[in-house]
């Protein structure tokens, strides 16, 4: 392995800036939407649309099975594979959308959900994933400017759909959830057709389709169990805390996501890059100049926001404040998903799908019983332990499957710096407890 190690491109920062702007633009549309909801809606309502939310995320996942970092691993380094590569994992986007469809609006008409024709409707939006694979050609580039104003077309076409159905008195969430999935599939839409120009014009060979399903499958398995795992805590608060309860506990874990785009768009932007890297014998010096930085900067953020949780928390009013203590749980998880995400990314560069798919699935075994142990003691603050338990032993787990690996990301003062996100986090909560405000 070489022990030279390349500095991180600037399109890797450049590309991460433009992907968090995005994200922060269509966080503040959600944002928005959320709080008209949260006003707008009865507590169970505003409660059953956060929960179908969440099931959309899985429906996101189920539907890109693990194709986007294949497209990604197999292409980034050899350009010529491209029209090969794309029209197989379009073909299992394809079923795995569809194998989707069936499940969440098979499911809302078997339980007898209210709506359940409509959330039937919105559950086609994932099979337009299909068109989304063709922004493999800019992820290789790493050249996010078009998808992000993209993709900002399509968060505020949600906004304005949601508000209109608000404005019209509508209080019905299965059709909050079709606005917000018809703003998603116009997304997907525009995409395709801004990428077309870019794609190679010659005709794809056909290559087995069982072959590259089964190198997606151990992702794909493994990113369904990534998303149960940071949501099945919903299938828990809703059954013992109820509807109400749930609503909070999501306006907490949407605090979450926001915190937490920086680790998940930094690792996006780096992947082509490290893959590059692990080609080159680099990848373990790699990952550690990107991840340590990030895991320390983090944690001293997450511990400044520590003490005023319950304060953030009551812009969305009084009665959301009560989530507090569980959002600096959820702080915590915060801080080692900075960690966790880059150490995956190393093992998808690295071609280590199977032991993405084993940690995955451990920490989704993880989430099961710390949920179910803790759940019905704590409530909702009980889910939020449970979350931080799991972004730990994903932590752990990453360190170890990469010296495993032989990927070196412990030499020398590399294993030291480690601390940077617990320390970062404890004299950031010091410095913002001795603020003096009231």
């Amino acid at each position: 392995m070489s022990a030279q190690t390349s500095s991180i491109p600037r399109r890797v920062w450049g590309g991460t800036g433009l992907l968090i702007a995005g994200r922060l633009y269509g966080s503040l549309c959600t944002f928005v939407v959320l709080y008209v909801l949260a006003h707008h809606l009865p507590a169970e309502a505003f409660g059953r649309y956060t929960f179908y939310l969440a099931v959309f995320v899985l429906l996101d996942t189920l539907a890109d099975f693990g194709t986007g970092s294949i497209a990604v691993q197999r292409t980034a380094h050899d350009a010529n594979a491209v029209p090969e590569v794309l029209a197989a994992t379009r073909r299992i986007r394809l079923g795995m959308g569809a194998i989707g469809f069936v499940l969440a609006g098979g499911g809302a008409l078997v339980l007898g959900e209210s709506g359940a024709w409509w959330i039937v409707l919105a559950s086609l939006y994932p099979l337009t994933h299909v068109f989304e694979l063709s922004l493999t050609v800019f992820k290789n580039r790493i050249s996010w400017s078009m998808p992000v104003l993209v993709r900002a077309i399509a968060t505020s076409a949600s906004l304005a759909f949601v508000l209109t159905l608000v404005q019209l008195g509508d209080r019905e969430p299965a059709h909050m959830l079709l606005a917000t999935a018809l703003g998603s599939t116009l997304g997907n839409g525009l995409l395709w057709w801004a990428c077309r120009k870019h794609l190679p014009t010659r005709a794809a060979e056909r290559i087995p389709l069982a072959e590259m399903f089964r190198a997606a499958l151990p992702l794909g398995v493994a990113s369904l169990c990534q998303q149960a795992y940071f949501y099945i805590d919903n299938l828990f608060v809703r059954a013992w805390c109820g509807p109400e309860e749930l609503g909070h506990y999501n306006i907490a874990v949407r605090v979450l996501s926001i915190l937490i785009m920086a680790a998940l768009y930094a690792t996006q932007a780096a992947m082509p890059w490290l893959v590059r890297e692990h080609h080159a014998g680099r990848l373990g010096a790699s990952v550690v100049k990107l991840a340590q930085p990030l895991f320390a900067l983090a944690g001293f953020g997450c511990g400044l926001l520590a003490p005023w949780t319950e304060t953030l928390l009551s812009l969305f009013g009084e009665r959301f404040a009560g989530a507090g203590p569980t959002l600096r749980w959820l702080l915590g998880a915060v801080t080692a998903i900075y960690a966790g995400a880059a150490l995956m990314t190393a093992l998808v560069a690295a071609g280590r799908s199977r032991s993405i798919l084993a940690v995955a699935a451990t920490a989704l075994l993880v989430n099961v019983i710390a949920n179910f142990a803790l759940v019905p003691r704590l409530g909702i603050e009980g889910a939020g332990i449970a979350t931080l338990a799991t972004e730990s032993f994903v932590v752990v787990a990453g360190l170890v499957l990469l010296r495993r690996a032989r990927i070196d990301v412990f030499g020398g003062a590399r294993a030291v710096a480690w601390l940077g996100g617990p320390l970062g986090f404890a004299f950031g909560w010091w410095m913002s407890a001795q603020l003096p405000v009231s």
